[in-house]
């Protein structure tokens, strides 16, 4: 599976107009991939809203890539938004498609999207560490996904949910005390670019 992960940085007031419109882009009939996540953020960088969507084939993802480049609104908020930055990335190939959270069960309302800076040489050893760890994480909290950049610096996101913000800090506790969390021998194929951001869905995300 394969995903795009764009940011925009709206003005002030702004969030709940952009939403719609960007409901409206992703979903048009000559739009490819599939709206799956729309969140604004709450902690970190304030002002942004990242909108997920996946696709099945790489050439899906270019295609609409394309689509939004040349488009003379980009997801229906040109004349909004102050910045857009979009990225492509792949699943780890272990992991389950992303799905809404009607289909998936998982919701939030709170959602972690963290990103880390891989060392070279770092991508396979990382995904192999997070398919023998993940599945007890799960337990305490979902993995949404964690997926490996096609452009950029070398880097992953991961999106987990959780129930509430203390629960977040209750749950990251616990499985560091557990010994579940990080995954052991993980953090050395890592650089020191890591990046969290706290964010809420919005009235239009699939992942609620």
């Amino acid at each position: 599976m394969y995903y795009e992960l764009a940011t925009m940085t709206l003005p002030f007031g702004t969030a709940g107009q952009a939403a719609t419109q960007v409901q409206a882009f992703a979903t048009a009939p000559e739009a490819q991939g599939e709206l799956l996540g729309c969140w604004f953020s709450d902690i970190g960088v304030l002002n942004q809203m990242t909108v997920l969507r996946g696709f099945a084939t790489l050439e899906a993802l270019q295609a609409e890539r394309e689509r939004t480049q040349q488009s003379a609104s980009p997801f229906g908020c040109g004349e909004i938004f102050q910045s857009l930055e979009q990225h492509s990335y792949k699943g780890f190939p272990w992991m389950k498609p992303v799905r809404p959270s009607a289909e998936s069960g998982i919701t939030g309302p709170v959602y972690e999207i963290r990103t880390y800076g891989i060392r070279t040489g770092g991508v396979q050893p990382t995904i192999d560490l997070w398919e023998q760890y993940v599945p007890a994480r799960d337990k305490l909290s979902p993995c949404v996904v964690a997926m490996v950049a096609l452009d950029g610096p070398l880097r992953f996101t991961n999106i987990w949910a959780y129930d509430s913000l203390n629960a977040r800090s209750q749950i990251r506790a616990e499985a560091v005390a557990q010994g579940i969390w990080p995954p052991k021998g993980g953090p050395a194929h890592l650089t020191t670019n890591m990046v969290s951001t706290i964010a809420m869905p919005t009235a239009v995300s699939p992942l609620k």
